[in-house]
């Protein structure tokens, strides 16, 4: 009943798997800093060029925070000093596919909010329910939703707390894709090795690029992505790049 996070690593690309099924794979404080851990492993580990973060189950994603563990808490202050896992998995550097199915709610919506690109099953319901339980979400959905789906949305989602289906997600903007049940995890899988075969330097760049995107002026970012551009050129990876493109071959990075 007290769950875990698994890592495994194969092929370029490290798998996140919350592994509570019986509670909707909602996360205990114990399961939060075995994320954080995997997420520093992962930055870590040169071996890992792409994560993909999942659920155990068809039933949930993530329903959030365990919620007898934040009765358990022994003061506020415990509580503010707690590891905070959707703060985990937005902090990898590497570039992060979330595939989402059934409950995603509360911080599992925010975890999936931190990933760079969601693919959501058919089913999946999206929500962010704290307000009826008398909080407000502390793991960024009030300052990311409103830069990904714009202010109207955002209060629609936090301040009535409603769910949305994958339908009206993808309409949004919430997430990338809709796909069937059973092609989830195998298009998330497909997505993340192709991330993984890019340049690890060029596609951690454009994350960094697209960030900064979401909170700074059009010039700042504008020079931001200028100045990872210089950073990709100093790596030397484009010359492979080119290499392949004249000789009409996918390039090879060995980063």
């Amino acid at each position: 009943m007290q769950g875990e996070v698994r890592l495994s690593v194969a092929d370029g690309v490290a798998e996140l798997l919350l592994d509570r099924a019986a509670k909707h794979n909602a996360m205990t404080p114990a399961m939060a800093a075995q994320l954080a851990t995997h997420a520093r492993a992962i930055d870590a580990d040169d071996e890992a060029r792409a994560v993909l973060v999942r659920g155990e189950g068809a039933r949930a994603f993530c329903s959030g925070s365990d919620l007898n563990s934040l009765a358990a808490y022994a003061s506020a202050w415990h509580f503010r000093n707690r590891v905070e896992y959707a703060a985990a998995l937005r902090g990898i550097r590497k570039p992060v596919v979330a595939a989402l199915q059934g409950w995603t709610l509360g911080g599992g919506a925010e975890m999936a909010l931190g990933a760079d690109y969601r693919i959501a099953a058919f089913g999946t319901r999206i929500g962010f329910p704290e307000v009826q339980r008398g909080w407000v979400g502390g793991g960024g959905a009030s300052q990311l939703l409103p830069r990904l789906i714009g202010h109207a949305a955002a209060t629609r989602l936090l301040m009535l707390a409603e769910p949305i289906e994958a339908e009206e997600a993808l309409r949004l903007g919430l997430v990338h894709e809709v796909v069937a049940p059973e092609a989830l995890l195998p298009r998330a899988r497909e997505v993340a090795a192709k991330l993984a075969g890019f340049s690890p330097v060029a596609v951690q760049s454009v994350k960094a690029a697209l960030r900064a995107a979401m909170e700074s002026s059009l010039s700042a970012g504008i020079a931001y992505e200028n100045e990872m551009n210089v950073l990709c050129f100093s790596a030397g990876d484009h010359l492979e790049g080119i290499r392949a493109f004249n000789e009409k071959r996918p390039a090879e990075f060995s980063r």
